[in-house]
């Protein structure tokens, strides 16, 4: 257990009431979780307000109340914390109750529309094959060094995030590769973290439902660039338009890295194939497994990553060349004469990358298929969006079922038909099944062609009226192609 007083340095405070040298057991700002002495942190959200739930933490065994409004009546023996923001309080007292784990590893944080995931695991991979023991935090999978731990949010929250860097130190690691979403940048799920770097991959179209509007979208993507610290450094994408706003009142060191403009770190792509991809760097020619203009971007971010961090650059490519990318981004299963291509994409930017990777390598004899979906209860001004690019970048394209969530699938369906004009509907399918719309791919298909299934990438079920079933598009599409080119 920890001292009350001791959790609290750091974190700006407007008025205390009780004991502070209580020893406490536990930080929560989930009413359900509070066990006796805990320390219950009432968090203003989108959907509730912790604040309503100050007195059943009481009522449970919470010893400690953190707000930013005090109760109209303070009971006895309870310690109330009144602070000008709970959830960066809550991180700055997660950081203190674990010891400060950040401050004595390399961490790392990651942010962008894209390539968040490919980046941290391409610098997990590569400081592993390097030799050093590592913590990752992604999308798709958190990791201690081999050992995998289920990730449910593409950042968790600023308690579990503390935990699992303690983990981390307690396990020996010495750096930690980390996603920063828009999101938990807001909400200050990163507060408390002591980062050894930022990188910003990008910045397009994504999470509108959330931010609003787009200004407030970079906004959140730069305040984690604008409160690293001094012996920070910052390394943005410099053919990005918003690569060098990040940088604007960023203390830390400002690096760059680009395939066009002048960058500290640049690369010119001699060769792109949908077996690899050929880069320039510093007149060395070197192949890459990955695949991709957008692939060449992250290659450059984790090559200057790791150069920052103090590795020798020749390492660090040799290494990089043998290494391949996140599951599900652009994950090509070849069976019978077909290509098909599972990747994340589920914003317009990410898809038009990856369909213009494609076209970019084909030979023009092929059929390109494209299977895509939108999720439900999210960003609706993307649909018609994505379903424009693929439309206009495919030979056919089928639109089908994301993750509906809440929504009917024939009403996501509908906003995205909204982005596809008359003359090209006759290439387009709706089938509102995804595993049906996957199918008919490959019925469609013949020898040679390239189906791309986009979307879900790495993820294993479809979330349907709160429930998720099942559900991983590289399996079907393994099981629908075998059968059809067998038969």
């Amino acid at each position: 257990m920890k001292v009350l007083k001791d959790i609290l340095y750091k974190v700006s405070l407007i008025s205390t009431t009780g004991d502070m040298e209580m020893r406490i057991q536990n930080i929560v700002f989930d009413s359900r979780k509070v066990v006796e002495r805990s320390v219950f942190v009432a968090i203003p959200g989108t959907q509730v307000d912790g604040h309503d739930f100050i007195e059943v933490a009481i009522e449970k065994g919470a010893t400690v109340i953190i707000c930013e409004k005090l109760p109209e009546q303070l009971k006895d023996g309870i310690a109330y914390i009144q602070v000008v923001s709970s959830a960066k309080a809550m991180g700055i007292m997660a950081a203190n109750y674990f010891d400060n784990p950040s401050e004595r590893m390399k961490v790392v944080a990651v942010t962008g529309t894209n390539g968040k995931t490919t980046t941290v695991t391409l610098l997990h991979q590569l400081f592993m094959e390097m030799g050093y023991s590592v913590g990752l935090l992604s999308t798709v999978e958190n990791k201690i060094n081999s050992e995998v731990i289920p990730a449910t949010h593409t950042t968790p929250d600023s308690v579990s995030v503390q935990a699992l860097l303690r983990q981390m130190l307690d396990a020996g690691c010495t750096h930690c590769f980390m996603e920063a979403s828009s999101h938990a940048i807001v909400q200050e799920r990163i507060a408390g973290l002591k980062m050894a770097g930022a990188v910003f991959t990008n910045i397009s179209h994504d999470h509108l439902d959330y931010h609003k509007t787009f200004d407030e979208y970079i906004k959140a993507k730069k305040k984690l660039f604008d409160e690293l610290p001094k012996d920070a450094f910052a390394l943005v994408n410099a053919d990005d338009k918003r690569g060098m706003v990040m940088l604007q009142n960023c203390k830390g060191t400002h690096q760059t890295f680009g395939l066009k403009t002048p960058a500290d770190f640049k690369a010119k792509i001699i060769s792109n194939t949908l077996e690899g991809l050929e880069l320039e760097i510093n007149n060395k020619l070197i192949w890459f497994r990955m695949i991709g203009a957008f692939n060449a971007y992250n290659l450059l971010g984790v090559m200057g990553t790791a150069v920052l961090l103090g590795e020798d650059e020749e390492e660090v490519l040799r290494e990089l060349s043998g290494i391949k990318g996140a599951k599900g981004r652009f994950d090509r299963i070849s069976i019978g004469g077909i290509t098909a291509i599972v990747d994340y994409a589920h914003t317009p930017d990410a898809l038009d990358n990856v369909l213009k990777t494609i076209n970019g390598v084909r030979t023009g004899n092929e059929q390109l298929i494209t299977v895509v979906g939108c999720g439900g209860n999210r960003d609706k001004t993307k649909r018609p969006i994505m379903a424009k690019i693929a439309v206009q970048e495919s030979d056919k394209a089928i639109l089908t079922s994301d993750n509906p969530r809440f929504e009917k699938p024939m009403d996501i369906l509908k906003d995205m038909l909204e982005g596809v004009s008359p003359t090209e509907l006759r290439k387009t399918l709706t089938i509102e099944d995804r595993k049906e719309a996957i199918k008919t791919a490959c019925m469609l298909s013949n020898k040679g062609d390239i189906i791309l299934v986009a979307g879900k990438g790495h993820e294993d079920y479809q979330e349907i009226e709160g429930v998720k079933h099942h559900f991983d598009d590289a399996e079907v599409v393994k099981e629908l192609l075998t059968q059809f080119t067998q038969s």
